[in-house]
Formats: C-alpha cells, structure tokens, sequence
C-alpha cells in the first residue's frame, strides 16, 4: 500500500507543506486538522467527530479521478455519500466510458497518491489538462473538509474561498447534478 501521508510529501510535485504556503500567501482562510491517515470515506467518517457534521453545514467529500476512453482527465468531487453512476455520468457530462484512472496516471496528472486526491491538487492538474466538476450540493455547505495533498490533514475551508483558490491558480470548473 502506497503512504499518502506528510511523511512522503517531498516526493510530490508540490508538497503540502508548499500548498498550505501558498494559501496563507493568497490570504485564502483555512482551520488545518491533523489526524491519522484517511485512505476511504470510511476512514474519514471514523474521525469525523473532530468536524462539523453533514447535518450542520460541513460538507465531507469523495474525490475521484477518471479518465475516458479518449484518455481525457477528469476530478469529480462529490459528497461523501453521494452514490457516483458512471455511466451515467459519462452520459451527462459529455465523456465516453468514464473508469479510474491509475495511481501512475493519478501522480502524472494530479501530484498525488490514491488516498489523498483532492481539489486542490488542481494546482497540478490546471497544467495537465483535467477537467473538473463539482457536485452542485457542495454549494449548500458551510464548510468543506479536503486533504491538503496528503492523507494525514485535513483542511476546513469555504466554498467561497475554494473558487477563490481555483481562480488564483486559474482552472475552470463546472457545477454539475448528479
């Protein structure tokens, strides 16, 4: 098994130690939380506690990185919870035969290890051509709770100040139903 934890972070493109930097650089407000590594959305809901709940605003998410038969990269971030069809969404977002890409792909085109994708791996991705959707009930959170590139943090940040991130780094975005 692959450790995606602050441990290995100097072997990635930009370590999360650089990311987190960059935040406060950009004046883009964040709480950091640090925890053992979360590799699934069941890890992550065993030390969930330490969080606002989905029932009171926080927004707990699923990343998940695809690639189509046309080898075109795609980030679908979604809540935790939300059940992913893709079939479906390959159908409704325009893609043909959407499945996961691989670690080896996941680190060339997102500088991160399976367990700690992330929207803010965005800010290697804008330069390798993935494209990314966000679930549209994301919008309703008062907070969302994302690694910062690695699983062993976690960061609490607002919806407005995530754009605020992806319009610094420069990537387009789409709000998308699932």
């Amino acid at each position: 098994m692959v450790d995606a934890s602050s441990k290995f972070q100097d072997s990635l493109p930009i370590s999360s130690d650089e990311l987190l930097k960059t935040l406060d650089q950009w004046n883009i407000k964040y709480n950091l939380f640090v925890h053992v590594p979360l590799r699934t959305v069941e890890d992550s809901k065993k030390v969930q506690g330490i969080f606002i709940s989905s029932e009171n605003g926080g927004g707990h998410v699923k990343n998940l990185y695809l690639r189509d038969k046309k080898k075109k990269n795609i980030l679908l971030v979604a809540q935790q919870d939300q059940t992913v069809d893709l079939k479906k969404l390959s159908k409704n977002l325009g893609f043909s035969n959407l499945s996961f890409g691989s670690p080896e792909r996941l680190m060339q085109h997102l500088g991160v290890r399976p367990g700690s994708v992330t929207p803010l791996s965005m800010i290697t991705g804008v330069k390798n051509d993935v494209s990314l959707f966000l679930d549209k009930n994301l919008k309703s959170k008062s907070v969302i709770y994302i690694h910062p590139l690695v699983n062993d943090r976690t960061i609490e940040m607002t919806i407005e100040n995530l754009e605020k991130f992806f319009s610094k780094i420069g990537i387009s975005y789409t709000w998308t139903d699932l």
